[in-house]
């Protein structure tokens, strides 16, 4: 079978546009694997702000202050959430399409095999059904963006159903 180097380029670019160390593939036969060396640690150099300023030629230095966010949602009691997972890797949609509403949102309330996202792998795209009944409380898994098999996509408080 002839090597498509054009779709191997592509594999790279998504490899290098998600930051993984490895992408492995299996398509009609041909098992293609790409490893890229893991980023090396970054380097924490101390040195004061004057000192920084003074080494660019355009000095500009903003200062954030993190203020951390009051809680303002009620406890939630851990052990009735269930967190649907990714079955396998791919890119997570949470529409049908780019121009229709999603699938779920935070809040909603959600029945056994109702769809939560879709997941594209390989051109084919697979609904991601719900096992639980009960509301949305979290949507960690960003629209377009690859998951890993095992990741969490929505989070369902089940004591709502009971």
């Amino acid at each position: 079978m002839p090597i498509d180097h054009e779709k191997i380029r592509k594999l790279i670019s998504l490899l290098e546009q998600n930051n993984l160390t490895e992408l492995a593939v299996e398509e009609e036969g041909l098992n293609i694997t790409i490893k890229a060396e893991a980023p090396s640690a970054p380097q924490i150099v101390s040195t004061s702000v004057a000192e920084t300023a003074a080494g660019f030629e355009h000095p500009s230095v903003e200062v954030y202050e993190v203020v951390p966010e009051e809680e303002t949602a009620p406890a939630i009691d851990e052990t009735h959430l269930v967190r649907i997972e990714s079955p396998m890797t791919g890119v997570f949609y949470r529409t049908p399409a780019p121009d229709q509403p999603n699938y779920v949102e935070v809040g909603d309330e959600i029945e056994v095999g109702q769809t939560v996202g879709l997941i594209e792998a390989m051109k084919v795209f697979s609904e991601v059904p719900s096992e639980v009944a009960g509301r949305i409380v979290d949507i960690p898994a960003v629209s377009g963006k690859l998951v890993q098999a095992g990741d969490v996509l929505v989070v369902v408080d089940t004591k709502v159903s009971e």
